[in-house]
């Protein structure tokens, strides 16, 4: 069991304190679990009553009682016997369930505050007054056990932190959260759009939207000509029996669309009485053949570099894809385009030998510091995800783990980065380097990654000839600086607040005239522009000059370019600029075309 911090230990008492609240509250609730998280805690409730926000107000107002009442937070270690007698009697059924969970052997302990009870390994403050700056935050749905299967909950998520200044800063971050969150940014910029009909979970990229993931993709492939990356593409679907190979299936099953079956087998196996459950298990044993939506696209890259014999002369090889992959994720785990069931990754391959090994991932290492620099993202640590000697879940031969794990220290210490070591954190066929960022708030969020995988080269029994002319098994590296198109963007869009760099602006510049007077050098002004490639408009609404300037800013347009009569009669423009105030004023159309044309390809940053 992960030992709790002290900031765990406030939060896990006060999710204890929500729990004895609504319980006084509500009585009829059934009460689940109360874990603290990362930034704060929950518990989830099973109620006929829906939460309102009215009713987190008064929930709030009595933690504040129970937190002045100075209960003792008190471990009671018991036998798992009294343990269901207690929760019978107090009709928990949840409880119950949780009690069942623990292994035979392992001790049961409950904690009691005042009058409520939970079953709970701890650990707790030692008094309900120690947690004096809380907040309850929102209200959601949540699974028991995060199963869609099982009975929706009522969950009540709040926050917890030693001092009140604390709590203010964190509140403060939450309502800036709130205005950068993507989702809202996303449909009010018109970047993207998410259909019901369509799916949940995949993403319609609106043209404004398409405009950045292009300029992303534009950006990294000029990266890849430098690094000697080759193109490839793949298919969307592969045989079931590509991944059995890989051991992406049945290893991600659960996180994979279902196979596809032919439907001459289908009508065949239905004439045979063959139920869904007896088709599911010939599909894992391989009595039948299917296909798979991609899960990932390295088994077909694996394949591109098989279709050939290859020397150590021409080792490394790198084959590079913009390749969409699909993944089922839960329902109630979908969040905009930071989690879909669709998304297309910046993957690439290489192939190499040992030697080569700590030179190719030197250079994985280079291109993410190159996007990280690119986008201002200077505020970083590195993650190394490692095996956990415990797990199963793991393949390959423990002597190759040693080495791909050993590489990816290695080249983690020449970083001059924090890093930490996660045992249990690997992909399940090699070790891996994880990019963490930390944005303009303060949060963190897992970015760029490299992998070592000595595993399905293995697999695959791939090999390539040496200088002895025997043949030699190459090693596998799997990198992806942008991680997927999807959730970067949507990563962006709140790291920018929606304010983007020049040179990935949907729109760069918007014309403005003064009066309608204005109307054709504006127009002029517009197709010189974009015979320069720079993305531009003209407002042609009557509206006056104020209310132009305001819906520009509001579209977070990083230019605009004001023309009145006397602009026209000279051929002169007014330049505002939001990336650098210092280049505001008049100047000639072709000043300000260079102007222009320097911010987009110098790709500066917007100011802050």
């Amino acid at each position: 069991m992960k030992t709790m911090t002290p900031l765990d230990e406030l939060r896990h008492s006060a999710a204890h304190i929500l729990a004895t609240a609504v319980l006084r509250l509500f009585p009829d609730a059934k009460i689940d679990i109360g874990p603290p998280t990362e930034s704060g805690f929950y518990y989830d409730f099973d109620l006929d009553h829906p939460f309102t926000a009215e009713d987190l107000e008064k929930i709030e107002a009595e933690m504040r009682r129970v937190v002045k009442e100075n209960q003792r937070f008190e471990r009671l270690d018991t036998t798992r016997a009294k343990a269901e007698q207690l929760f019978r009697e107090k009709d928990q059924p949840y409880k119950l369930i949780r009690l069942n969970d623990i292994p035979e052997g392992e001790p049961v302990s409950l904690y009691r505050n005042g009058e409520f009870v939970d079953l709970c390994a701890g650990t707790h403050v030692p008094y309900t007054s120690k947690v004096k700056a809380f907040k309850l935050l929102s209200i959601a749905g949540a699974y028991h056990k995060g199963d869609e299967k099982n009975k929706q909950l009522q969950r009540i998520y709040g926050t917890a932190f030693p001092t009140k200044a604390e709590l203010t800063e964190h509140l403060e971050r939450l309502e800036e959260a709130k205005k950068r969150d993507h989702r809202r940014l996303g449909r009010d910029l018109k970047l993207f759009h998410m259909d019901e009909t369509v799916g949940q979970g995949l993403v319609l990229w609106t043209p404004r939207g398409a405009i950045i993931r292009q300029e992303l993709q534009n950006f990294i492939s000029e990266e890849l000509r430098k690094q000697g990356y080759q193109q490839v593409f793949t298919p969307h679907i592969g045989k079931l029996d590509l991944f059995r190979t890989s051991g992406h299936f049945p290893y991600y099953k659960d996180s994979q669309f279902y196979p596809i079956v032919e439907r001459q087998t289908l009508d065949s196996l239905a004439d045979e009485g063959c139920s869904c459950s007896e088709l599911s298990n010939q599909l894992d044993a391989g009595e039948i053949e299917g296909f798979l939506l991609k899960p990932m696209n390295c088994p077909m890259h694996v394949k591109i570099f098989a279709s050939q014999p290859h020397s150590y002369r021409d080792l490394p090889v790198r084959f590079a894809e913009f390749g969409t992959v699909y993944r089922w994720e839960q329902s109630g785990e979908l969040n905009g385009m930071t989690r879909v069931r669709g998304f297309t990754q910046d993957d690439a391959h290489i192939f190499c030998t040992e030697d080569q090994l700590a030179s190719e991932i030197s250079g994985c290492l280079e291109l993410v510091k190159i996007v990280f620099r690119m986008l201002g993202m200077s505020d970083y640590r590195v993650r190394i995800g490692l095996r956990d000697s415990d797990s199963s879940k793991y393949t390959g031969d423990s002597a190759l783990w040693d080495k791909a794990e050993s590489a990816l220290r290695e080249m983690a210490r020449s970083l001059d980065v924090p890093y930490s070591e996660e045992p249990g954190e690997a992909a399940f066929y090699g070790p891996k380097i994880d990019f963490v960022v930390r944005d303009v708030i303060g949060r963190e969020w897992q970015l760029g990654t490299v992998q070592v995988d000595y595993n399905l080269p293995e697999r695959f029994d791939l090999s390539y000839i040496g200088s002895d002319n025997e043949e030699h098994r190459p090693v596998m590296i799997h990198r992806a600086p942008f991680g997927s198109f999807e959730r970067f963007t949507g990563l962006l869009i709140e790291h920018f607040a929606g304010n983007f760099p020049f040179w990935l602006a949907p729109e760069q510049v918007r014309i403005l005239t003064i009066t309608d007077e204005q109307e054709c050098y504006a127009r002029e002004l517009e197709g010189a522009l974009k015979a320069l490639q720079v993305r531009c408009s003209v407002d042609h609404h009557s509206d006056k000059l104020g209310a132009k300037i305001r819906r520009a800013e509001i579209e977070k347009i990083p230019a605009m370019l004001v023309v009145g009569k006397r602009e026209a009669e000279e051929d002169r423009v007014s330049l505002r600029c939001r990336i650098d105030k210092s280049l505001d004023g008049t100047y000639s159309r072709n000043e300000a075309f260079a102007l222009l044309q320097e911010q987009i390809l110098e790709r500066r940053l917007p100011a802050r």
